[in-house]
């Protein structure tokens, strides 16, 4: 048996113990993981049962085992580019969701997000961060929103109010929002790690999460964004890249250019607090062209005053 599949089983076995504690008797399970559960150790399949709050699919037909067909992947799932890290991760069996269930209405994406954030709030599969944290900084916003915006981590600020960018950074990725045509209460900002990077040692300031804990982490992300079904994802940084693409070339090659995560547009940019850093009006048009190339790919109206921001006179 490889490691790889032991991992897996060990998650899956670990968590559908903690929900037998919790009183939960059954669980939901599709077709495509009914089938995925058939293949050897030694070629383990992903695991995708549906989000909480959704129809499960109907039983699958039952096949003579000579003609049991091979297990393809989703071939949505195949045409995107897959990261390291969701490559290697083990997917929370109550978390991820089935790509064949039906477009949910706003009250059961509500519904199924609640329960997700009830279950993020108590989590503790990071013990140190667990042990750090002051809040799980879940996410905010309209869960049935065109535009998710996807961050690394919070900062100290998030984890003091609970709520992701609401530092300077933050203040500045609202501002953005704002120019957009959004509020912050039309899109859903989120990050890729839930909790706050502790810092033994350091009284101030923050640190980048490593690739183990935004693995770990990542089944709330790829939750949230199977209840949402955003039509574009703004990846604000290069660790946030790296989490959701895999991709370490570098912000500003990779900037300005579109990518796809899970069959979703994704448009990389710098990280709002970069901004703060570099107040450069050629960096500020930079970000801004990204957001007009999203919001050309949401089908949004621009303004020539849009269009004009951030030229130099």
């Amino acid at each position: 048996m490889s490691v790889g599949y032991q991992q897996l089983l060990d998650a899956a076995i670990g968590h559908l113990e903690e929900l037998k504690a919790q009183g939960v008797k059954f669980v939901s399970l599709s077709p495509e993981t009914l089938a995925a559960l058939g293949p050897s150790p030694a070629q383990p399949a992903a695991v995708e049962p549906a989000v909480p709050g959704r129809p499960s699919s109907p039983p699958p037909q039952t096949k003579p085992a000579s003609q049991s067909p091979v297990v393809q992947p989703q071939s949505n799932m195949a045409a995107s580019p897959v990261s390291p890290l969701a490559s290697t991760q083990h997917p929370d069996p109550a978390l991820s969701a089935s790509s064949a269930a039906a477009p949910a209405g706003r009250e059961t994406k509500e519904a199924a997000m609640a329960e997700l954030r009830a279950r993020a709030m108590v989590c503790r599969k990071c013990p140190h961060l667990a042990a750090s944290r002051k809040n799980v900084v879940f996410g905010v916003g309209d869960v049935d929103s065109p535009l998710m915006f996807v961050g690394e981590a919070p900062g100290a600020d998030e984890d003091e109010q609970g709520e992701p960018f609401v530092g300077k950074a933050g203040q500045l990725l609202t501002r953005i929002i704002q120019t957009m045509g959004f509020t912050r209460d039309t899109v859903y900002i989120a990050n890729i790690l839930k909790c706050r990077p502790d810092t033994p040692g350091q009284t101030v300031g923050n640190r980048k999460p490593a690739p183990e804990e935004m693995q770990t982490c990542m089944p709330y992300l790829l939750a949230q964004l199977d209840i949402i079904e955003p039509k574009v994802i703004v990846a604000l940084g290069a660790t946030a890249v790296e989490g959701l693409l895999g991709k370490t070339g570098g912000i500003t090659k990779l900037r300005g250019h579109w990518h796809e995560f899970r069959g979703v547009p994704v448009m990389p940019t710098y990280h709002p607090a970069y901004l703060l850093r570099n107040e450069a009006l050629s960096e500020k048009r930079k970000v801004w062209e990204d957001m007009l190339q999203v919001l050309e790919k949401l089908g949004r109206p621009i303004s020539e005053k849009q269009r004009n921001y951030f030229l130099k006179a």
